[in-house]
Parts: structure tokens; sequence; C-alpha cells
């Protein structure tokens, strides 16, 4: 009987992998086709919060017009890289006016993250390219959004994101009822970056 019940355990799991697989397979696509920004705090002080939060106003005020021609994910992590100094200049500058004692620095990095929930859409886990801002010794909590499509920056709007995402990239990320299997995803990415 426990022989029956491992083989029954271990062909519900692979049907349930095996359904996944066009979901994740689009999950993956998302993660070439999107540039997060990442925002880590210098610690997890209500200050150093409530700085990051001011950098991150800054930086999206001052930088959001670069991504106005941005056609792909690749124009937008290009355009990210020339202007990394003006970023991270922008942040200082930021730092420097709230007379905060630590520096900024901007590097555009392939950076793991967890599922994200964020207002009208879900980013499943993954590894994603981001231009990642810390913020002194980086050990508060972070604040992320999606650089391109521009859901954080500009006129970041639905049918923006329409544009820019393929139907079934769109459809993952504004849809409500798949919270299963962004967990399923969340635990495999788990997993391969566990292997890496």
């Amino acid at each position: 009987m426990k022989l029956f019940m491992k083989i029954l355990v271990c062909v519900f799991a692979l049907s349930v992998l095996f359904s996944m697989l066009p979901f994740q397979s689009i999950c993956s696509q998302l993660e070439k086709d999107v540039l997060r920004l990442h925002i880590l705090a210098n610690s997890d002080t209500d200050f150093d919060q409530n700085i990051k939060l001011q950098v991150r106003d800054k930086v999206i005020e001052k930088v959001s017009y670069l991504y106005d021609n941005a056609r792909t994910k690749e124009d937008a992590k290009r355009i990210t890289n020339e202007n990394l100094a003006y970023i991270e200049q922008t942040a200082n500058e930021e730092l420097k006016q709230n007379n905060i004692p630590y520096k900024a620095k901007a590097e555009v990095k392939n950076i793991y993250f967890n599922t994200r929930y964020y207002d009208n859409f879900t980013m499943p886990a993954g590894y994603y390219d981001a231009l990642e801002i810390t913020l002194g010794k980086g050990q508060g909590h972070n604040w992320w959004c999606v650089m391109y499509p521009s859901l954080c920056v500009g006129t970041a709007t639905d049918s923006k994101m329409k544009e820019d995402l393929s139907k079934n990239e769109y459809n993952v990320v504004t849809a409500k009822d798949f919270t299963f299997r962004f967990k399923v995803v969340e635990y495999y990415e788990k997993l391969r970056s566990y292997l890496k």
C-alpha cells in the first residue's frame, strides 16, 4: 500500500509539473523582457526607510524621460547602462540634500526576485535584470518596481504594459487567479537558484 501511495503522489506531482510547463515558459520569457528597479535601504530604521522612498521618488522623477523611446528590454538596459553615473549622481544628490552620511551605488545586475504583488499586476519569481541602487550598507528592506515596460516610471498605464508585453505575458502578470501557479513557479525558481 505504501508503494502505491508513493507512486500516486509521484504521478500527481509530475502531472502538476507538466501542466505548469506552458505557464513556466511564459514566466521565463518575462525574465527576458522585463527590467526591474530595486532599491536597498541602508537599514530598517524608519529614518532609512523614508530616505529610501525619497531617493526612489527623485530617481523616478529625474530618469523617467530616458525610457520614453525604449522599445525593448535591451533598449532599456542599454539606456540604463549609459546613464548609470547620472542615476547614481541623482541618488547621491538626494542623500546629500538630506544630510545623509552614506552614499548610493547604482549598477545593473541579474538578481533573483520572489513573486511580487504590486497593485494590479504580479511579477513571477525568477532572475531578472535590474537597476539596483544600494543606499549605504544596503541592509534594509528593499523597494522594487518595473522600469521596462514602464510600470513605475513616467505615465505607467495598462495600455503601455499591453503594448510592451506579449499577450501571454500580459495575461500572466494581470491575472487574479494564478496564486497557486505563481507559488509553484517560485518553488521551481528557488530550486533552480539552489542548484546554481
